[in-house]
């Protein structure tokens, strides 16, 4: 496993975490979530990212169960949730004071864990101002209920903000964005995370870099039955991969598998390997539901180096044709 220090921090994430969305709320059973868990930890996975709207709380609870269970020393591994969506009541969503401040509070109590080492904003919330979702993630720390806390999905221009109001009132900013970041989405990550880490500090941990299974090199001509875009919830994904931007990114699909047969790889470690070819990018999370699956995604380390020091990336963005 490779290591990262998470921005300007101290905190040192594998980069490669495991998420719990794909992971638990596919409908696996307990056993084989436990049965991930433990060999994601044995292979050095360290961080292990949750949210309290995953499968309406459920994931939580089940890592919890796990983790209890396991008894690892607290001190080795990462935790890491986020709030936004709590539940159907007004004040159960968004960041405000109220929602910050009992959200937490029900994400260690389905946690069973006295502290989380990072807790994250799933979503900006102009409704807020940035003064009170800044003063009370600061009470979130200050309490002891958090380590760092982060935001998910927020813009430069919200994340700076942040940062100012942080330092105008001698408050605690934001250490880390989660983003998006795949083959075909990566303005966030190449061009303003770079510019915020040397900024202010800010670090990365990115996700989805399989583009919810797109990248997994399994859609061609049509979506097979047994496959996430089938289930249901996920219509909008099957919409997506059969659009006309989808066929154009299978086509692209196509060109990078050759690229990966030549390396001796498959498509998916391909994928993750480059999404971890620079250090701005601190981690990546990863979602399995098989054991194969997991042990595929953590062989993608060994590919890095082959992507980095050759031309191998040149041929990718010329592939692409969207770099930033």
């Amino acid at each position: 496993m490779l290591y990262r220090n998470l921005g300007n921090s101290g905190l040192r994430v594998s980069v490669i975490g495991l998420g719990t969305w794909a992971t638990f709320a596919n409908q696996i059973t307990d056993e084989l979530a436990e049965e991930i868990v433990t060999i994601a930890y044995e292979n050095g996975v360290n961080l292990f990212d949750t949210a309290e709207v995953y499968a309406a709380g459920k994931a939580e609870i089940l890592l919890g169960n796990i983790l209890k269970k396991k008894k690892w020393r607290r001190s080795s591994y990462i935790v890491s949730t986020k709030l936004f969506w709590g539940g159907k009541a007004e004040t159960e969503r968004g960041l405000s004071r109220k929602h910050i401040l009992e959200g937490i509070d029900g994400s260690l109590q389905r946690l069973q864990l006295k502290y989380v080492d990072i807790i994250f904003a799933n979503k900006s919330d102009p409704a807020t101002s940035m003064e009170e979702i800044v003063r009370a993630f600061t009470k979130v720390i200050n309490d002891g209920k958090a380590m760092y806390w982060g935001t998910s999905r927020w813009s430069s221009v919200e994340i700076y903000e942040a940062y100012s109001v942080a330092r105008q009132f001698n408050l605690i900013p934001p250490s880390v964005e989660q983003s998006e970041y795949h083959f075909f989405q990566r303005d966030m990550v190449e061009t303003q995370i770079p510019y915020l880490t040397q900024r202010v500090g800010i670090g990365s941990i990115s996700w989805s870099p399989l583009a919810c299974g797109v990248i997994s090199g399994k859609y061609g001509e049509r979506v097979p039955d047994q496959c996430r875009a089938r289930l249901k919830g996920f219509g909008w994904l099957k919409e997506r991969i059969m659009s006309e931007a989808g066929r154009r990114q299978q086509a692209k699909l196509m060109e990078l598998q050759i690229i990966a047969d030549r390396l001796g790889c498959t498509l998916p470690q391909l994928a993750i390997a480059w999404c971890l070819r620079y250090d701005i990018n601190n981690g990546v999370l990863i979602g399995a539901t098989s054991i194969e699956q997991l042990n595929e995604n953590l062989k993608a380390l060994s590919i890095i180096p082959q992507i980095t020091q050759s031309d191998i990336l040149l041929e990718i963005d010329n592939i692409l044709g969207n770099a930033p």
